[in-house]
């Protein structure tokens, strides 16, 4: 079988940086050394001066796909994600329909081996009647469950304590969680409604979905996974409140309670609304430069244990809405990791860990099988990037199905230079190369 040889890169990995050669054979790792003798009909890649990460595993997107593909679809987006450097995904279930059946689940998986050129699993959707169907799952087969215990794109709200109770009773999966407190929300939107009516000022939005309302809501669900030893997962914290409820102290493997932080809220603070306007409307609510900082300090000291985009595209023209009717989201896969790696250069995270928390820690968070380190008998999903060359976002260059990014006309301090899917380049020269080289996530359970 042919090999490719990733010769003399600089291999972030597992806390570690060495120039090293990579070589692969179909879909799999099958060598790591300083020096490798290419053999004949070796394809060697010279990737002197770049630098090879395991491909990024994003536990929290949305790609709509059924039912609101006019913002996005799997096809879309898992190239968007593969060009930013994500090889492997987990795709939320407030879709249309909703992925609370069993049957609406395996339509996805169906799906998504038809489509995805990155590997893929997917979120099954907790409501307050479907209990029945998550004691169904088979915990091999699926990512994870995820509750909405705050509103989003999707009526999924679960706001019964009752059937909180029985679900975090009920399942050994991961369940992640969207924390607001609706109750709090709801009386900050009336009272902001009846002084500007539909057309808030977007500046207004962490302060309508408030610290507060995170707070209170992260904080009940951690108590109620202490109490029924359920394994909780918060996703995209946004306050530096937040960071005080999780622990340092604990290797992630022996964690029952983990937090994640998401690439807008490491990135914008509530200065940029009256730039970005509702473009940068997400729920949770960006918020303040103190917040900012506090997540960035919780991820480096270990409360914080996950990096992710909580992607979530809207169409430009819906985006133009007056805030009530303007959707909360926006597309990120394409442009996280330069985000990252540009904050690496402003000395925010090093890239060892870096790594950790967008690639080895989503691994071992949710059991992903193989995948998510640079191992000999992985899969071959990498991504090669290079330091030195900036690159600048363009609307030409965006991928999103939605055609536009937050970050356009942001210039980042680094650039993708090729992505490797289950060993296939899917990603080179600024262009797919491969639009089917994902594989179903499997999980070691």
């Amino acid at each position: 079988m042919k090999r490719t040889l990733i010769q003399q890169s600089t291999v972030i990995n597992e806390g570690k940086s060495q120039v090293l050669d990579v070589a692969i054979e179909g879909e799999r790792i099958v060598a790591i050394a300083p020096r490798i003798s290419p053999a004949v009909g070796d394809h060697c890649i010279d990737a002197q001066g770049l630098h090879l990460l395991p491909g990024l595993i994003d536990d929290q997107v949305h790609f709509r796909e059924p039912g609101l593909t006019h913002k996005a679809d799997i096809a879309s987006e898992s190239q968007a994600a593969i060009a930013g450097g994500i090889t492997s995904f987990i795709e939320m279930p407030n879709t249309q329909p909703q992925t609370t059946t069993i049957e609406e689940l395996e339509a996805k998986f169906d799906t998504a081996s038809q489509k995805t050129a990155a590997n893929y699993s997917f979120m099954f959707g907790g409501t307050n009647d479907n209990l029945d169907e998550i004691l169904k799952l088979d915990q091999k087969a699926v990512a994870g469950l995820k509750l909405f215990l705050g509103s989003s794109t999707g009526n999924m709200l679960v706001d019964s304590p009752e059937i909180l109770e029985k679900i975090f009773s009920s399942t050994d999966l991961v369940i992640s969680v969207h924390c607001e407190d609706e109750q709090t929300i709801r009386a900050n939107t009336e009272k902001y409604v009846n002084q500007y009516g539909d057309d808030i000022p977007v500046e207004l939005h962490p302060i309508i979905r408030s610290e507060e309302a995170c707070y209170l809501s992260s904080s009940k669900a951690i108590a109620l996974a202490k109490k029924t030893g359920a394994r909780l997962h918060v996703f995209h914290l946004s306050t530096v409140k937040e960071t005080e409820l999780f622990d340092s102290s604990i290797p992630l493997e022996e964690k029952k309670i983990t937090a994640e932080v998401c690439v807008h809220h490491l990135w914008f603070s509530d200065k940029d609304y009256a730039d970005k306007k509702t473009l940068i409307k997400w729920n949770p609510a960006v918020k303040t430069q103190a917040d900012q900082d506090g997540l960035w300090a919780a991820l480096n000291d270990d409360r914080i244990d996950v990096l992710a985009t909580d992607h979530a595209p809207h169409t430009w023209d819906e985006k133009q809405n007056p805030y009530t009717k303007a959707p909360s989201g926006g597309p990120l896969v394409q442009h996280a990791l330069l985000a990252l790696l540009t904050a690496s250069k402003n000395e925010k995270i090093s890239l060892e860990r870096l790594v950790q928390k967008a690639c080895h820690n989503p691994a071992i968070l949710f059991d992903i099988k193989e995948r998510g380190y640079i191992r000999p008998g992985y899969y071959a999903d990498l991504v090669l990037v290079d330091l030195k060359k900036p690159c600048t976002v363009t609307l030409e260059s965006i991928l999103y199905k939605c055609g536009w990014s937050p970050f356009e006309g942001t210039t980042f301090a680094a650039s993708i230079h090729s992505t490797f899917v289950n060993g296939t380049l899917a990603y080179a020269d600024g262009k797919i190369q491969a639009t089917q080289a994902g594989q179903r996530l499997t999980f070691d359970r």
